[in-house]
């Protein structure tokens, strides 16, 4: 746009552009009041409009260029909103799909581990059936030697001596087992997925 024809637009006479409007509202107004009256044809009323004020051509072409603009701007967020929900489609599909990856690689490593686990509590189940008999001989060796002080009121020394000294070891092997079931159990703890 020149420099004169802006300077011609910026001093538009205030009449008429109040004649533009006037004819316009007057328009507007009157086809609904005809009754049924067809439909606005926009082109035709802007060509009565320019026709009788030929200045307001420029002010209908800013707002053609305005409304094709929106109308740019509209398609461009509906193109965007159609993308992007493609996008989380796409995405929500790719999670889904890793998940059940991600379960199928977690049983393949947990399977990996059985044979460790399945070792270990066996070792664990035998410490403990073992722990169970060594207890059981050693409660019968503690009857006996009860048994042994009550009958022959301590004066058999060595018989009741052997007894002690077996009595001693069963102690020993059995504050054993429970550290090597104490142990077990540990480990199984640690390897437990």
């Amino acid at each position: 746009m020149n420099a004169s024809r802006a300077r011609r637009l910026r001093g538009v006479h205030h009449s008429s552009m109040m004649r533009a409007h006037a004819v316009l509202l007057g328009l507007l107004l009157a086809a609904p009041l005809a009754g049924c009256a067809p439909p606005v044809d926009r082109e035709k009323l802007a060509k009565e409009v320019v026709s009788k004020d030929p200045e307001f051509g420029d002010v209908l072409e800013k707002h053609r260029e305005l409304s094709n603009r929106m109308q740019t701007f509209q398609r461009e967020l509906e193109l965007r909103r159609s993308t992007v929900e493609k996008n989380i489609a796409q995405l929500r599909k790719d999670l889904a799909d890793t998940a059940a990856s991600v379960r199928v690689k977690t049983d393949e490593v947990k399977r990996r581990m059985e044979p460790d686990r399945r070792r270990l509590e066996l070792a664990l189940s035998l410490a403990g059936e073992e722990l169970k008999a060594k207890r059981a001989q050693r409660a019968s060796l503690g009857r006996q030697i009860a048994q042994l002080k009550k009958s022959s009121g301590g004066t058999d020394g060595g018989k009741l001596d052997e007894l002690l000294r077996e009595a001693q070891r069963l102690d020993q092997e059995l504050a054993s087992l429970k550290g090597h079931i104490r142990l077990l159990k540990i480990k199984l703890l640690l390897i437990k997925l």
